[in-house]
């Protein structure tokens, strides 16, 4: 079976799942800050954090599987 350049890994998908999701969480904590809404701010943080350790995880448990 041939591989086509679009082919991606459940693995691949998830790093840039992972990348986009937490700078979308700091960067809308940073806008919540400058803007004086703490709460969401703060939530922000947290979500990016639970993000981060997820993809921590994931990468873990996929510690074998090949990128592509």
């Amino acid at each position: 079976m041939e591989r086509s350049i679009t082919d991606m890994s459940l693995k691949a998908v998830h790093l840039i799942f992972v990348s986009l999701l937490t700078a979308l969480a700091f960067g809308c904590a940073a806008w919540a800050f400058s803007a004086e809404k703490w709460a969401f701010g703060a939530g922000g943080i947290v979500a990016g954090v639970l993000v981060i350790l997820y993809g921590i995880y994931f990468l873990k448990k996929l510690k074998k599987m090949s990128y592509l």
